[in-house]
């Protein structure tokens, strides 16, 4: 066999039980003291340890309420003691040596010439030697001690046998026979006769008997018993647990005992207390799992359940994994497995375990699960009973302290606010004392990196009641984050808190992440274009009954945490907010913006405070630097929100005015995105229409097209400038980045290109021309191509396209419509007036005639209106309408200020009924109008390009384009109206942008 047998038993003096050793100084008590946490140590020694400073128990780590006062000494202890000083030393004695050869070990050969005593064997119950005075024992006495000499005698023969015997039969009915003593034997008052019954089985002889039966036995009951005795063992005696380790190949074969379906054998591997690095070697996570996901079967009555163990085996491995590499393609534990619902029940059941070791080992798990996917959070909190956990939070270490907090701040965040509002009064009123009054006093102790999400917790325990009645816990949570917001030498602690307030509104999606970010963006009106996938998710309305409820908890909920921060020392919080926006770490920028736009967002709903300056004082000028040179997008619209919300107030919009410059740029930016951003440019240039700084313009770039003669006609499609030339050139510009940059010219109009018009729902260009036709073209890859040439028969002076229909003017009066379905004659409109300018919106035509009149004429239907009367001039010059824009529903009509009365060279039109809008008093010829969201540009003669307000209709400034000789024919705005474009009769194309 494989053991080797001890042939002395030397003398053993009477142990010393623990309870009568201080831990601090490891003697027995003399003076023993037993604190408030139920440690005990010596007087002199705990008092040593105070006096040093210290103001916690040295074992709990829990802080001592009465400090240095140190209660009197533990006198039934004391006694204790003294009786048991009292007792007399015993000795264990070795009984005569047996005939049998003890067996031959199989790791060394030269064991088989040793001497053939057999192992010495313990005596199995401690004889009684009786006084002299002593009675006449009874006969019930004699019949106990005769049937424990029985026992004791077959306990003998069978470790004799798993020792010494070479067959495999008679050494598994050993272990099952040793097994039923055990069971007899642990089943009975005596403690003594089961100490002598471990030391009789912790013998090295005996354990390498033991697994000797693991590596050869093929019976399952027998591995099962081999397994619970050694189980039983090493968790009594640490000699057994040295015997197990020093051999490496012994816990192989547990693993492989374990890996095969040996449950019970996760029991003996748990007391081993392998390594964390051990663990991850022996690659058993998936039979962890599997035990965890069978649950509590235990038919042996283990001293460890083997759903217990795997727990907590699988945590300590997790938590190695966590300080690893946490790289999620090597996980030790497929994620697939910690997700899976009967799993994931399976431990949540474990939250009610009388071990407080698998309750942690259940509460790490879980919080595991809910950091993979925080889907299952709801699932954990319907099936799990926290009563257990709570009941001991005041009576755990602190590292089970930190991570039973840390769970239950992640389970409060749930979609449904009625949900987290119950499990919060299920913690307040779950723990054996007061829960709030424990967090407080754990708090006050915690170190700063831990503090946050304590502090967290405490603070929305105390949002159940009336926020704004007086409360420690409260005052004292709300100043812990502050204190953590500034304290630079724990960034960590830093971004915790910033976190923590984030949170605080109380709105999570589905999977708990935080929608205070998204909810708040949501209030800038991003359009959906501009959208990022991320930045709205989660943010769904609720419909119905029910949700109206739970909007209008969420509502008040999120109105008292507000106020319970902004309200503490005169909204100190904006001091602390306003320094981390100035960090560089992204981290704790990012969280700190969030929950500062928050607070200054609440401001504007809460009642008077009275903290409203404070916050202006301490974040306004962060906010502007935030709204003018952060990298993200959506952190500009955050600083966009706040400032909002401070032109609520008088004084706030004042304020805003000193760096008017920086918000308005960058409004102008964001105003193409975002409701918000146009709103607030209204609100800020209410008076200031007419300011040249306010509208500022600068010239991008310039290119020269003389060659190609005069540009007659520019448009936008795609981010590009399209602009044709008299030459009947064609030309293709970037026009984003690299503005007017050329990317492609065609030139396939014979005769000047006099109009271009785009579809921009099929991404087609028109070009019309004295050619006589009108060319498709489509620009895909950066190349222009001509997909289809319409023969007019008329050269075209004037083009408008639609889908099913192209509106061109011929040489002559009245205006042509050409069929693109195939039909080759075209019907005259309007045959009485000569048209100089034309737009088609939705199916009307509008038409600007040479003697001032404009029409609208209804394509479906034929229909003509008349929205301005021409004027019927018998002597001097005609005054044509040389251009029409349509924008939101009003018609812009350019002509020479002479057609009008008033001297008006634009009027605005109302296309519902007719009406005259207004005008603009501009003694330019208008030979070219755009319409941007703002502004109206005006190009005419000499050149000049007038920029006037779309709003007031007042005028703004001026842009010179060229000479005095110079036209300007054509200007065309890009998508979001920040950049114009202007083409001349010298030839030339500019870009002005907004600054």
């Amino acid at each position: 066999m494989r053991g080797d047998a001890d042939t002395v038993v030397p003398e053993t003096p009477l142990p010393t039980p623990k309870d009568f050793v201080c831990p601090i100084t490891s003697q027995v008590f003399d003076d023993p003291v037993t604190l408030e946490t139920g440690q005990t140590y010596e007087r002199r020694a705990i008092q040593e340890w105070l006096d040093r400073g210290n103001a916690t128990c040295p074992i709990t780590r829990q802080r001592l309420l009465r400090g240095a006062h140190l209660p009197q000494t533990n006198y039934v202890l004391k006694r204790l003691i003294a009786a048991w000083r009292d007792q007399p030393t015993t000795t264990t004695t070795t009984p005569p040596a047996a005939a049998a050869s003890p067996p031959p070990s199989m790791g060394d050969s030269s064991s088989s010439s040793s001497s053939p005593a057999t192992p010495p064997q313990q005596q199995f119950i401690k004889p009684s030697s009786p006084s002299p005075d002593a009675s006449a024992p009874s006969p019930t006495s004699v019949i106990a001690q005769a049937s424990l000499d029985t026992a004791a005698g077959e306990l003998r023969a069978a470790v004799s046998c798993l020792c010494t015997s070479e067959d495999l039969a008679d050494s598994e009915r050993s272990v099952l026979k040793i097994e039923r003593l055990w069971r007899d034997c642990s089943g009975g008052a005596d403690r003594g006769q089961l100490d002598a019954v471990v030391a009789a089985l912790s013998r090295p002889a005996v354990v390498n008997g033991f697994v000797e039966i693991l590596f050869n036995s093929v019976s399952a009951q027998v591995l099962r018993v081999a397994v619970f005795l050694l189980s039983e063992l090493a968790s009594r005696d640490d000699a057994v647990v040295q015997t197990l380790t020093r051999v490496d190949s012994d816990v192989d074969c547990l693993v492989a005992l374990f890996k095969k379906g040996l449950a019970e054998a996760v029991v003996l591997i748990c007391v081993l207390a392998p390594t964390p690095e051990q663990l991850l070697d022996m690659d058993m996570a998936e039979a962890l799992v599997s035990t965890v996901r069978r649950g509590d079967e235990d038919p042996l009555k283990m001293c460890v359940s083997p759903k217990a163990a795997s727990l907590i085996l699988l945590s300590q491995i997790l938590a190695a994994d966590d300080a690893g590499s946490g790289d999620s393609s090597t996980a030790p534990v497929p994620r697939s497995a910690l997700l899976s619902e009967r799993f994931v029940r399976s431990v949540a059941a474990s939250l009610e375990a009388e071990q407080a070791e698998e309750r942690m080992a259940a509460v790490r798990i879980l919080l595991r699960c809910v950091w993979e996917d925080g889907h299952c959070r709801s699932g954990i909190v319907d099936k799990s009973s926290l009563g257990a956990l709570l009941h001991a939070f005041h009576a755990v270490g602190h590292a089970d302290k930190i991570d039973t907090v840390r769970f239950l701040y992640e389970l409060l965040k749930l979609k449904k606010r009625s949900a987290a509002e119950r499990l919060l009064r299920t913690i307040k009123d779950g723990g054996a004392f007061s829960m709030m009054h424990t967090l407080l006093v754990y708090l006050q102790s915690a170190p700063p990196e831990h503090s946050p999400v304590i502090a967290g917790l405490l603070l929305q325990l105390d949002l159940l009641v009336e926020p704004r009645k007086i409360s420690m816990y409260r005052e004292e949570a709300v100043d812990c984050l502050i204190q953590c917001l500034k304290n630079t030498d724990f960034p960590r602690s830093q971004i915790l808190a910033a976190e923590t307030i984030m949170c605080l509104p109380g709105k999570f999606s589905s999977s708990g992440r935080p929608l205070a970010r998204s909810t708040l963006l949501k209030l800038a009106r991003v359009k959906e274009r501009y959208r990022q996938s991320q930045d709205l998710s989660g943010v769904v309305r609720a419909d119905g009954e029910d949700g109206m409820e739970e909007e209008k908890a969420a509502s008040e909920w999120e109105r008292k945490a507000a106020y319970a921060v902004v309200s503490h020392e005169f909204g100190l919080v904006f001091e602390a907010l306003s320094e981390c926006l100035k960090s560089k770490n992204a981290e704790l920028f990012t969280a700190s913006l969030v929950s500062a736009t928050w607070l200054v967002y609440m401001l504007s709903l809460l009642p008077d405070t009275g903290v409203l300056g404070a916050a202006r004082v301490c974040l306004l000028r962060q906010f502007v630097v935030v709204l003018r040179s952060a990298k993200h997008g959506s952190d500009r619209v955050l600083a966009m929100v706040a400032l909002r919300s401070f032109m609520n107030d008088r004084e706030g919009m004042h304020d805003i005015t000193t760096y008017i410059k920086d918000v308005l740029r960058t409004l102008r930016e964001l105003k193409k995105s975002s409701g918000l951003a146009f709103e607030m440019l209204k609100l800020l240039s209410d008076g200031q229409e007419s300011s040249v700084d306010m509208w500022n313009h600068k010239e991008i770039n310039q290119v020269d097209c003389s060659s190609n003669g005069e540009v007659t006609s520019i448009v936008y499609m795609k981010n590009y400038i399209f602009s044709a030339h008299s030459d009947g050139t064609l030309k293709v510009w970037e026009g984003s980045e690299n503005i007017l940059r050329l990317v492609h010219e065609a030139q396939e109009h014979t005769k000047s290109i006099t109009s271009l018009s785009v579809l921009h729902s099929e991404e087609k260009l028109f070009s019309g021309s004295l050619d006589r036709t009108i060319r498709v073209w489509q620009f895909r890859d950066s190349v222009l191509r001509c997909v289809e040439v319409h023969d007019t028969r008329d050269p075209v002076q004037e083009l408008a396209v639609a889908s099913a229909v192209a509106c061109f003017v011929p040489q002559g009066a009245g205006v042509k419509v050409l069929s693109w379905n195939g039909h080759s004659n075209s019907k005259v409109l309007n045959p009485s007036k000569h048209v100089r300018s034309m737009a088609l919106v939705h199916g009307k035509l509008y038409c600007g005639c040479s003697d001032s009149s404009i029409q609208e004429i209804d394509l479906a239907s034929g229909t003509l209106g008349v929205i301005q009367p021409g004027s019927k001039r018998i002597l001097g010059k005609a005054n044509p309408v040389y251009s029409l824009q349509v924008h939101d529903g009003l018609l812009y009509a350019g002509s020479a200020p002479s057609s009008s009365a008033d001297g008006a060279s634009v009027k605005v039109w109302s296309c519902a009924n007719y009406g005259l809008v207004g005008s603009m008093a501009s003694a330019a010829e208008a030979r070219s109008l755009v319409v941007s969201a703002d502004l109206v540009y005006v190009g005419s003669r000499g050149g000049a390009v007038e920029i006037w307000s779309r709003e007031k209709l007042a005028r703004i400034g001026t842009l010179q384009a060229g000479g005095p000789g110079c036209r300007v024919q054509c200007m065309a705005v890009d998508a979001d109206g920040d950049v114009l474009v202007v083409g001349t009769s010298e030839g030339k194309i500019q870009a002005w942008g907004l600054t």
